[in-house]
């Protein structure tokens, strides 16, 4: 008797998983539609990347290279100028990117641990600046670069990225620092550790996660940049990656996909690896100023 109930009892909960795993069905198909979405694209860029020549005209748009023609990405680097472009990337968006953090940092552990007045007026104003959009004020900053002597030159990027990249990154770093629990701040001040004690070994490594997730945000930001680059810089031994690229086509007197399509691999697949790694901190910073405690 025992046996029969416990059987009758268990079909219930049996239904109710199978109503459950089959609901999931649709969501387990979309996501997978997405994804597929997604990587078809960098898929197709790949294996473009390898055909030679004389297959983009000869063979179907999605037929495999009939061998792996990697002179393209020698091309690329070498008479496609990609290795002068990833130069002056880096050199365009790791200061600036470096500016950023060290910056917003330090505004937003004054503006949300520290106590001041007016320290709510001067968040807003960054605020604001978030607001502003880059259309707007880029002929009168390509006036004060012409008159300063700065167009064409790495300097003007950097400024303009580190001023455009501080208000979102020091709103978002007020954030995460409101969310440091009030009491970890008592107990640094009780066993006597001093603003800076305070800041380098308590706040700081609580809110590291969030450090990665602003410092990714902006990096994408920056070495995707193409309106900044093509503003401010006309010397092709100045342009960046996304700059490069446009003219990339134009560099053998006619078009030659194959190095082309590598040259967007070499720009694409680094930045998606970068990703990748740094995921895990990412969704992590992302959460952590949306719960205080």
């Amino acid at each position: 008797m025992t046996a029969t109930i416990s059987t009758v009892h268990r079909k219930p909960k049996s239904r109710t998983r199978f109503v459950r795993k089959l609901g999931h069905v649709p969501v387990r198909l979309a996501v997978a539609l997405l994804v597929i979405v997604e990587l078809a694209p960098l898929v197709w860029l790949g294996i473009s990347s390898l055909k030679a020549e004389d297959e983009f005209s000869s063979r179907p748009m999605w037929a495999l290279p009939r061998g792996f023609h990697w002179q393209n990405y020698v091309d690329a680097w070498t008479t496609g100028n990609m290795s002068v472009y990833f130069r002056n990337s880096i050199l365009a968006t790791f200061p600036a990117l470096a500016l950023i953090i060290v910056l917003s940092v330090m505004a937003g552990f004054a503006l949300e641990v520290l106590r001041w007045k007016g320290r709510e007026g001067v968040l807003l104003l960054f605020l604001a600046g978030v607001m502003v959009p880059l259309q707007m004020v880029l002929l009168p900053l390509f006036t004060i670069y012409f008159q300063a002597g700065l167009i064409n030159n790495l300097w003007s990027l950097i400024i303009t990225y580190t001023v455009f990249g501080l208000p979102l990154s020091v709103f978002l770093m007020a954030g995460y620092f409101k969310a440091v629990p009030r009491e970890v701040l008592e107990a640094a001040a009780i066993d006597g550790a001093g603003l800076y004690r305070t800041f380098w070994s308590v706040v700081l490594p609580t809110v590291r996660n969030a450090v990665v997730t602003v410092s990714l945000v902006q990096f994408f930001f920056i070495w995707n940049d193409l309106l900044l680059s093509l503003t401010f810089i006309s010397d092709d031994n100045l342009r960046t990656v996304q700059s490069g690229l446009l003219n990339f086509v134009g560099q053998y007197g006619q078009r030659q996909w194959g190095p082309t399509f590598a040259s967007v691999c070499m720009a694409v697949f680094p930045t998606l690896l970068i990703y990748l790694v740094l995921n895990q901190k990412v969704m992590k910073g992302l959460t952590a100023g949306s719960v205080k405690g």
